[in-house]
């Protein structure tokens, strides 16, 4: 991390400098894959980077460039502050020169007109070759100059060469206004698409801007501006109100609101005091806090984010690699389609060959597949970066495929389903103990475990400060703990640790509906049973209704009891649950569901933290509240940054509208171009109207991508928003 600030693996991250269209972008891919020594390559074309072998960076910089001259590559350091010709000011600038061309070309293009209608072939012939000719090099010289580059590189059969002959070829034969044209409608055309597509770049970038740009370091009695990077675990930052956190760390002094919803998607700010986890791309709103660090930058939530969000493009959906490979042989059919209707006609059948040499090249214009090369990329980024609004992380466009295709959720139940906040709500003691002697020897056996229901009874007991005593224990998988205190054997877990040591229970039994019953016994001998109790989330119910109404089988998978799965399961109606399972068991039983299925894939929703094998073996692992989590983070597909079920019916919704706008684009894309391809065939289709079905059908698919990223889901009107907020504040 301290010579860049972004890796894939071995491979350094380059920006990409220059203009280039989409079909160039996959053409430069398909070359630098195929390349020994770079290999397996995907350009993000949304953010225009690309992940490289550090010694190949000069071998691909050749590459691209005989593909699209002027194009460079800039490997990105973490030191490296530079302003890239793409940046929004330089683009601006330019998109102003390139409109003020247009629109003198389109004043000298009217005059044309003039001419053509009423003094054609007159003495005025000479000013009539000099206005078309200066409108047309005003719109038309960038085109020409890629052109005459490309032919010198051996690519002929690209959308700059064939402009260029057919316009030529216009102007030869006095067609000046039609020559003009072609170019001027071209010209408006890319600039409405570049526009688009750099506002589409805009929201992007504008998603990835709340990485914090300093941290006010406390050295000493002194406050230093620093950058994130320099801050070292255990020092300490001073966050004042309105500033980011810059560092996930700790407070230790201060209370204070914060945001988090650049991080969450929550709007309602967030109280925080001493002792409580803060996260980087928060925003402080109120008090002054001193954060000590626990994390560097590198490894700190917001990095981690930031880092899923920008190259989750890398890895391609289905649908996008068969659009990629469908335009690899589309282009070449066309093409010699194309030549077919120019040659074969006049040398079998007769007819002008100059007629059909004109059709030919209107064909081979309409057939540039930019409008299906680039609409299904920024299609999958606009439904990423539109779930990243929602607090929804998504790894990758074949993540977000995958969950359109969901037959089967499988749900963990603590901490999932339920709030996973247990607490303990009876004691029963065996013969010859007491109450307040049970819970001291079960929180003391209990003294060092991390699980929730270890944590409820330590607070139940209240006095951990004298948990004192000669301890060691040890954790057997999924029943309970073993300890060793003070010469004393001791079991605290389920009746099966217990019956396994032949130890009978006896005594007192609980109602386990909703409750978690924890046994105990101290030397082989029976002393008594706690009752832990768990409530169910409050928008558990509603997830399940939404899913089964969407003819999704919802599963819960549990380690405890019967009675306890059997409540949970009939309150929140689920289609199947199954209990009393250990780790290795999930993973056994989402085998079988996954086999079972008739159609569709299935996802496992789960803590991240102890579900890691059943979520990497699903085919979606989804990972609820995994903000800060680095187990879930690294074994999802899918991170939900908050403990709500319901964004869950959410990122399900919104990969569904992805799906639908991508094959939209799809479909109108082929319609469009395939009506005019007839219509030329026939005669009936001249330049002017080639040049829309490539330019405007290109621009519809990029207008039609972007409306993905202000999709609401169905089930999140604004009062239920509305009514979910006030819940939230009054509970705080």
């Amino acid at each position: 991390m301290s010579q860049l600030i972004s890796r894939e693996e071995d491979r350094v991250k380059c920006r990409i400098e220059g203009e280039f269209c989409a079909n160039c972008s996959a053409k430069m891919e398909r070359m630098l894959s195929a390349t020994e020594g770079i290999g397996e390559t995907t350009i993000n074309y949304a953010t225009k980077t690309v992940f490289l072998p550090p010694s190949r960076v000069e071998q691909a910089q050749d590459i691209m460039e005989k593909i699209e001259a002027g194009v460079k590559l800039i490997p990105i350091h973490s030191n490296q502050k530079v302003t890239s010709p793409d940046n929004p000011a330089v683009v601006d600038k330019k998109n102003q020169w390139r409109f003020i061309r247009i629109m003198i070309a389109c004043g000298l293009f009217a005059v044309g007109l003039v001419f053509e209608s009423r003094w054609k072939n007159s003495s005025w012939e000479v000013l009539e070759y000099l206005v078309n000719l200066t409108a047309y090099f005003l719109v038309g010289f960038k085109v020409l100059a890629k052109a005459v580059r490309n032919i010198s590189k051996g690519q002929l059969l690209d959308e700059n060469f064939l402009m260029s002959l057919a316009t030529v070829g216009a102007i030869a034969i006095h067609a000046l206004p039609e020559a003009v044209a072609v170019m001027l409608f071209y010209s408006v055309g890319e600039y409405l698409e570049d526009r688009a597509v750099n506002r589409s770049r805009r929201s992007i970038q504008a998603l990835l801007d709340f990485r914090p740009e300093y941290a006010n370091l406390i050295h000493q009695l002194d406050v230093i501006k620093v950058d994130p990077e320099e801050v070292q675990v255990s020092q300490q930052v001073l966050v004042r109100p309105g500033e980011k956190i810059p560092l996930d760390g700790e407070i230790v002094n201060g209370t204070s609101f914060v945001d988090t919803s650049a991080l969450t998607g929550e709007s309602v700010p967030r109280r925080v005091k001493v002792g409580d986890t803060i996260l980087a791309g928060m925003i402080n709103t109120t008090g002054v806090l001193t954060v000590r660090v626990t994390k560097v930058f590198a490894e700190s939530s917001v990095q981690k984010i930031l880092d899923l969000v920008e190259n989750a493009s890398t890895h391609k959906a289905a649908t996008e690699k068969f659009i990629t490979t469908f335009a690899r042989y589309y282009t070449p059919a066309v093409v010699v389609a194309a030549l077919g209707i120019a040659l074969v006609p006049p040398l079998l059948i007769g007819g002008s060959f100059q007629e059909l040499f004109y059709r030919a090249l209107t064909i081979l214009v309409i057939s540039c597949p930019c409008a299906l090369v680039i609409s299904v990329p920024l299609g999958y980024f606009g439904g990423i970066g539109g779930a990243s609004r929602h607090g929804i992380l998504i790894k990758g466009a074949n993540y977000l495929e995958a969950l359109t295709n969901i037959h089967t959720v499988v749900f963990d139940k603590t901490g999932t389903l339920t709030e996973g906040v247990f607490q303990v709500i009876e004691i029963n003691p065996a013969e010859g103990y007491m109450e307040g002697q049970l819970l001291e020897i079960a929180a003391s056996a209990e003294a060092y475990s991390p699980h929730p229901i270890a944590k409820s009874i330590r607070q139940k007991y209240g006095k951990d400060s004298e948990l004192a005593g000669n301890l060691s224990y040890e954790e057997v998988s999924g029943k309970g703990i073993r300890a060793f205190l003070d010469g004393k054997t001791i079991l605290v877990g389920k009746a099966e640790l217990l019956e396994q040591a032949g130890i009978s229970i006896s005594g007192l039994t609980v109602d386990k509906a909703l409750r978690t019953v924890v046994y105990i016994s101290v030397d082989g001998e029976y002393a008594g049973q706690l009752a832990i109790s768990d409530r169910v989330k409050a928008d558990s119910r509603e997830t399940i209704t939404r899913l089964n109404q969407m003819g999704i089988k919802t599963v819960m998978l549990t380690g405890d009891n019967q009675a306890v799965a059997k409540a949970v399961a009939e309150e929140l109606a689920m289609s199947e649950y199954h209990f009393d399972l250990m780790p290795e068991d999930k993973v056994v039983w989402l085998e079988a569901l996954s086999q079972a299925k008739q159609q569709g894939k299935v996802a496992f929703v789960g803590d991240g933290l102890n579900d890691a094998p059943v979520l990497a073996r699903a085919d979606v692992g989804i990972a609820m509240g995994g903000l800060g989590s680095d187990a879930a983070i690294e074994a999802a597909d899918v991170v939900i940054m908050e403990d709500q079920p319901s964004k869950l019916v959410d990122v399900i919704h919104i990969a569904r509208y992805t799906k639908k706008i991508i094959w939209q684009n799809i479909g109108v894309a082929l319609s469009v171009k395939l009506v005019f391809i007839l219509l030329a065939v026939f005669g009936l289709a001249n330049m002017w109207m080639a040049i829309f079905a490539d330019e405007g059908v290109a621009l519809l698919a990029i207008l039609n991508a972007m409306r993905i990223r202000r999709y609401h889901s169905p089930g999140n009107s604004s009062q239920e928003a509305l009514l979910s907020r006030a819940v939230k504040v009054a509970a705080r």
